[in-house]
């Protein structure tokens, strides 16, 4: 069955707008582990506006769930950033998440080019897999380079489902859920594992995995944290994985 990953970004920037320390990032991260999430992400990009490397190093090897690290990994060390690679090489998560964000984006908002990209982020994957950590690349879902992701060392995608969202909003659903079914059949053949993640929310999760039901683990922030504010952190962490639970036919 998919898993679901909480995205603790939202705490952070929350805490960082007042100062000080609360709301805590790793008391938010306990409560939705305690809730059953069977995973927690974490995005620290160099300006620090939300997770800051402190973050990282707090949040790992604490939990018996995975630990996902996203971030662009040719972010290099500036004042108060150690750098995305040293960050991997301190915590070592189970997982990394490589997005080809740029420093001023609000959000991730499209995936590798590997074309473009794939020769320098090999050795990078390289590393990462000698330190034990399984490698995702962040993927638009209509990429034709699944192959190439493999090639150059990834072990799993994540499909960025942001244009999935916008069109299952705007009402094109059938298309939206061809499109994601299309690219999870793309990076399967090619031997990849499939995440998503992106602006997925309690009304087009479920649709999505009943499509896609091979998605190995979605990650979620922004809608959650969003529900959690009206339903509270553990009652919204046990909604999501309902919902999954039901699109896998076990409920």
């Amino acid at each position: 069955m998919t898993r679901l990953s909480v995205n603790v970004n939202k705490i952070a920037v929350l805490r960082n707008s007042r100062g000080g320390a609360l709301p805590s990032v790793v008391e938010a991260a306990d409560c939705a582990v305690a809730a059953g999430a069977q995973g927690i992400t974490v995005h620290p990009r160099p300006d620090c506006r939300h997770i800051r490397p402190e973050d990282a190093f707090d949040l790992a090897n604490r939990y018996p769930v995975e630990f996902n690290v996203e971030g662009n990994p040719f972010a290099g060390a500036t004042d108060g950033y150690c750098g995305f690679m040293e960050i991997l090489r301190r915590t070592r998560p189970a997982q990394a998440t490589l997005v080809p964000d740029g420093d001023d984006q609000l959000t991730s908002d499209h995936g590798w080019n590997l074309q473009r990209d794939g020769e320098r982020v090999a050795p990078l994957i390289a590393e990462l897999k000698s330190l034990g950590i399984r490698v995702s690349l962040f993927m638009d879902e209509d990429c034709s380079d699944w192959e190439l992701a493999r090639q150059v060392g990834a072990d799993r995608v994540e499909i960025y489902t942001g244009p999935y969202a916008a069109s299952w909003q705007g009402g094109d659903r059938t298309e939206a859920l061809a499109r994601i079914r299309r690219a999870v059949d793309g990076a399967l053949s090619a031997g990849l594992a499939v995440n998503a993640g992106h602006d997925l929310d309690l009304h087009n999760l479920g649709p999505l995995l009943t499509a896609a039901p091979q998605v190995a683990e979605v990650s979620i922030g922004h809608a959650l944290i969003s529900d959690a504010i009206y339903l509270g952190l553990e009652q919204t962490v046990r909604r999501y994985l309902a919902v999954i639970a039901a699109s896998s036919g076990q409920i």
